[in-house]
């Protein structure tokens, strides 16, 4: 969630080209918070008898009891309604419908279609995850531009090379409740090239920013070396793969955590300041 929050305030002032109205930044933030607390609480609702598998997710308070069933679903329901009238208020209706669109894309297509089915469920599930972005730029303008949608592009390629190495460290989690995460169902090497293919990728289209949202120099040199550090680790990862090692997945993730944090704080930063 929280990463789903730090994209959407370089979003809201990418598109102001400077610093939006303060009350409006809090009140999609707020937005945004409800709405993926509600998306996350219908995946917990839904993945209970997986998360009671998993030993990542067996403290959820689903799994312990803390929460009953009935009780987690209304406050899911509640709480999405809350989200999308807060946002059609606060903001403006297309924001508020872009917040309803990414519960359901989480909540059904990932979720109840794709998590259990289709070893791709990251790729196109993790759609959900790109739409702050245009929830954010849809509060500020009112319309979606450009720009947006290679903000949205970068987010859409970066979820597979973050995901995936977690799925390769908590492989066995997965293999147990029957989740056909890609690091389950393909071997590290397969994995690991996956990763560098989608890496790459999102490295190009956050350079594809640069024309496109005219970004200075600021946005630019960070890009380049972030990106630099990402395609590197990935490799590292792909190198052990290839010499039979399990190699550290979790440096990869984390390393994309600081990617996407040190690519979104450029975007703010170069949008503010007037070279």
């Amino acid at each position: 969630m929280e990463l789903l929050l730090v994209v959407t305030v370089p979003a809201m002032i990418l598109a102001e080209r400077g610093l939006p109205n303060l009350w409006l930044v809090l009140a999609t933030l707020i937005g945004g918070a409800m709405s993926a607390g509600s998306a996350g609480s219908f995946n917990c609702y839904l993945d209970r008898d997986m998360d009671r598998k998993m030993n990542r997710t067996k403290d959820r308070p689903l799994v312990t009891g803390e929460i009953s069933d009935r009780n987690a679903l209304v406050f899911s329901w509640v709480l999405g309604v809350l989200s999308v009238g807060w946002l059609w208020i606060t903001t403006n209706w297309l924001a508020a419908v872009l917040g309803a669109a990414a519960i359901f894309f989480y909540v059904v297509v990932y979720t109840m279609l794709l998590k259990r089915h289709s070893e791709q469920n990251i790729i196109w599930g993790g759609i959900a995850g790109c739409f702050p972005v245009l929830i954010g730029w849809a509060a500020v303008t009112g319309t979606l531009d450009w720009p947006a949608w290679v903000f949205f592009l970068i987010i859409f390629l970066w979820t597979p090379p973050h995901y995936w190495p977690l799925s390769m460290k908590y492989r066995d989690d997965y293999a147990t409740a029957g989740v056909p995460m890609l690091g389950v169902v393909r071997g590290r090497i397969t994995v690991g090239l996956q990763i560098i293919l989608y890496t790459w990728a999102t490295v190009a289209s956050s350079l594809l920013l640069i024309p496109v949202a005219q970004m200075g120099w600021i946005y630019s040199l960070s890009a380049i070396a972030a990106g630099a550090y990402f395609i590197i680790e990935t490799h590292r990862l792909y190198a052990n793969a290839i010499r039979g090692q399990e190699g550290k997945p979790m440096r990869v993730f984390h390393g994309s955590i600081s990617y996407l944090s040190i690519i979104s704080i450029a975007i703010a930063v170069d949008a503010l300041l007037p070279f």
